[in-house]
């Protein structure tokens, strides 16, 4: 019975290190994923769930409760608590198997109970009262095996390996002139605020203002805890109907704004050549008083193999400019690559949840409606809800979808 679930278990055994959680959306923090949407929509498209995880299964789930154990106990070693890099390093190792070992420890509770109520109602002979009873418990105890199993189920699924990293996001106005200018600007002003919310950090590394007010183009370097794994689903074309102010006989107008995400990196993930890139520099003009105006400040940086051109203007001395520049540089190549692979792998599965490339239509932002289409879904949220920088909804809902994407093709790999 139940041997679809069963069969995805036995396969994600053989899958690499599994010591790897998901995460959701919270108000004011990020937290574990709660499974519990991603497991009742999953049984929509899974005939039933295995009620016993294999022998191979529970023993590589007690494998990984022994070494976030061990973990748990570094964090008393008072050497690991004099070195503040090893000691943070040790917690994000042990927090990525946290829900994996409290699942499944919850589990192996319910299965002990399950079997104490199996026992009892064969030890209840003739008395109806007291088998009712024990098969009233033995019911509850095996949905709640089958719901946690469900959970373990995407708690182990392959983690994307940038997920845990620091982006930049570029925001750069497409069609629509001006009025996509002010409509950049009213992304990014969605973003802050939604990163805000999270307790992260945002900064603007490069501008470009438009003339009407938003930006032509804009770059955020935002720092906290999962930030790609929450942003990613923002990458690709954004798309607004609405009035705009300028417009004199009501006209709906159709603009776009392209929204890029490129995961931090360092020279580990890129390598750059650097007779590949040609360098100038400049003053940089404006605000900052008579060094930038006076001094060659600015940076124009080319990197000839790809075309990719980046200016510098934001920092008021030449080697912070270089070094932003050079950042800005290794995350435009790394994101290539991430967005590359990731087409690759899509290819190969078959998958249909979007490609993340800048040239995917991801959302419309009707105004007349007051709604906010998401393309991937194929489903509608309020407008107000994006406005107010209630996003988080949104991306989960991407999180749920591509997760069980990811278990229907591995079933399906599995029964082949």
């Amino acid at each position: 019975m139940y041997g679809v679930a069963a069969s995805a278990l036995a396969l994600l055994a053989t899958i690499g290190p599994l010591s790897v959680e998901s995460f959701a959306f919270t108000r004011n923090s990020i937290s574990p994923l709660d499974t519990t949407t991603t497991s009742n929509r999953l049984s929509t498209t899974t005939s039933t769930l295995s009620m016993v995880l294999d022998e191979q299964m529970e023993n590589r789930l007690s494998g990984i409760r022994r070494s976030f154990m061990t973990l748990t106990e570094r964090l008393g070693d008072p050497d690991v608590l004099a070195d503040s890099n090893l000691l943070m390093s040790i917690m994000k190792d042990r927090s990525k198997s946290e829900g994996i070992v409290t699942n499944f420890d919850e589990y192996m509770g319910h299965k002990e109970e399950l079997e104490g109520a199996t026992e009892l109602f064969q030890e209840a002979g003739d008395d109806p009262e007291m088998r009712e009873m024990a098969r009233s418990e033995m019911k509850e105890l095996e949905q709640k095996m089958a719901d946690l199993e469900a959970n373990l189920k995407v708690l182990m699924l392959p983690k994307d390996p940038n997920d845990d990293r620091n982006v930049m996001i570029e925001i750069r106005a497409g069609t629509g002139g001006s009025e996509a200018n002010i409509f950049a600007g009213d992304l990014l002003d969605v973003y802050r605020k939604y990163i805000t919310s999270l307790g992260w950090k945002v900064s603007i590394i490069d501008s470009s203002a438009g003339d009407d007010g938003g930006f032509k183009n804009v770059v955020l370097d935002v720092k906290g805890d999962m930030v790609y794994s929450r942003f990613k689903w923002e990458a690709g074309v954004h798309r607004v109907q609405r009035v705009p102010a300028t417009e004199t006989q009501g006209r709906v107008h159709t603009s776009t704004a392209t929204v890029a995400v490129m995961p931090e990196c360092d020279e580990l993930d890129i390598k750059v050549d650097p007779q590949d890139i040609t360098m100038s520099t400049m003053r940089s003009g404006g605000a900052g008083g008579q060094n930038v105006n006076k001094v060659e400040t600015a940076v124009d940086l080319l990197h000839k193999p790809t075309g990719i051109r980046i200016k510098c203007t934001q920092e008021r001395s030449q080697l912070k400019n270089k070094d932003l520049a050079m950042k800005m540089l290794m995350a435009k190549l790394y994101e290539i690559e991430v967005v590359q692979r990731e087409a690759d792998e899509r290819e190969k599965r078959g998958a249909q949840i979007g490609t993340g490339g800048r040239s995917e239509k991801i959302r419309t932002y009707n105004w007349k409606d007051s709604r906010c289409s998401d393309h991937r879904l194929g489903q509608n949220f309020p407008l107000a809800q994006f406005l107010s920088a209630d996003i988080g909804p949104i991306q989960d809902a991407m999180i749920a979808r591509d997760q069980e994407e990811s278990l229907r093709l591995m079933t399906e790999e599995q029964m082949k």
